[in-house]
This record gives C-alpha cells, sequence and structure tokens, in this order.
C-alpha cells in the first residue's frame, strides 16, 4: 500500500544507466517510489564498481512501485521500450558494457506474459530497424544501489552527465503523448 491507502504493484526495467531511467519514471503519474539497484546477475550484495567490471551478471536497473489504478504495467512497459533503445546489445548511447543492457524483469507470470506479447507487437510494428534485444525474465533478486545513486539526477542535474545526457532526454519526454502503439 502506499501512503494513499491505493494497492501498489512493481515493475523492474533496465535500459541503460538507472539514473536516466529513474529521472523518467520520476514524472510519471502513478509511480509512487523508484530505487535504482542491480539486478539480474550471479554475484550476491554486488556493488557498483563491481557491476561495472562486467564481472557479475548484473544490470543497473530501477524498481518501481506504481499504482495500478492509475497506470498499468503495458504503459509502463511503453514508456521503458520508446525512451531508449532496446534494439542495441549491452549498450545505451556511450554507455557500454552488460550492466547497461536493456532487461524487463517480471514480478508475476501476468507481466511476463504482457511483456512478451508487447515485445513481439513492438517488433511486428517495425518502429525501430533492427529487432528488439530486451532481454525478458522473472525477478529473482534486487541490491538497492549505493544511497548517492538514489534520486541521481534531482540532487545532481548541474553534473556533466545529467547535463548533457539526462536533461535532454528528459526534454523530448513528455507523458503521455506519443506512447501509444497500435
Amino acid at each position: 500500500m502506499d501512503t494513499h491507502g491505493e494497492q501498489t504493484s512493481l515493475a523492474t526495467f533496465g535500459g541503460g544507466c538507472f539514473w536516466c531511467v529513474e529521472a523518467l519514471f520520476q514524472r510519471v503519474p502513478g509511480v509512487v517510489k523508484i530505487v535504482s539497484g542491480y539486478a539480474g546477475g550471479q554475484t550476491q550484495n554486488p556493488d557498483y564498481t563491481s557491476v561495472c567490471s562486467g564481472q557479475t551478471g548484473h544490470a543497473e536497473v530501477v524498481k518501481l512501485s506504481f499504482q495500478s489504478e492509475t497506470i498499468s504495467y503495458r504503459k509502463l512497459l511503453e514508456i521503458f521500450w520508446k525512451t531508449h533503445d532496446p534494439t542495441t546489445l549491452n549498450r545505451q548511447g556511450n554507455d557500454i558494457g552488460t550492466q547497461y543492457r536493456s532487461i524487463v524483469l517480471c514480478h508475476s507470470e501476468e507481466q511476463l506474459i504482457i511483456a512478451n506479447e508487447l515485445k513481439q507487437t513492438l517488433d511486428l510494428a517495425s518502429i525501430w530497424d533492427q529487432p528488439i534485444v530486451t532481454e525478458i525474465k522473472m525477478f529473482d533478486i534486487f541490491f538497492p544501489a549505493e544511497e548517492y545513486h538514489q534520486n541521481y539526477f534531482q540532487q545532481n542535474s548541474q553534473q556533466p552527465y545529467c547535463r548533457y545526457v539526462i536533461a535532454p532526454k528528459l526534454e523530448k519526454f513528455r507523458y503521455p503523448g506519443n506512447l501509444h502503439t497500435n
């Protein structure tokens, strides 16, 4: 339950640097909490340095708590796929490595079905020149990132990465415009 007494659900996405993904979803009505962290790998208790080494198997992800009465899981997936390049393996812009891969970690069988169906729909719609390479699998374990990674853009908006990478992405992002699929 959130502070308003509404039931919340979870969603976990990785689409490059978690600072970018977090900043985007902070602007989505119905998303009530976001925690940046690491998931999808095999190392217990990873930290930023070990994840960046590429040896842990983890991706930088955000775990969202959202009000399903306000926004659907499907709509969150649409936002996720349309705000990064899901056709580039292990890379988003200048961020290169398996930790920056596109990944959806599903919290239920229903989410798994929705994610796979939407991925197929988007591929068939030929929105991108290449097929989607987003990894879709069941959520296993999540490790919150270090405190300085949480709410990063809000606290560091003048940092060069924030000004030159995140801020332009946020300027392009307009909720709810242009997020509907056929």
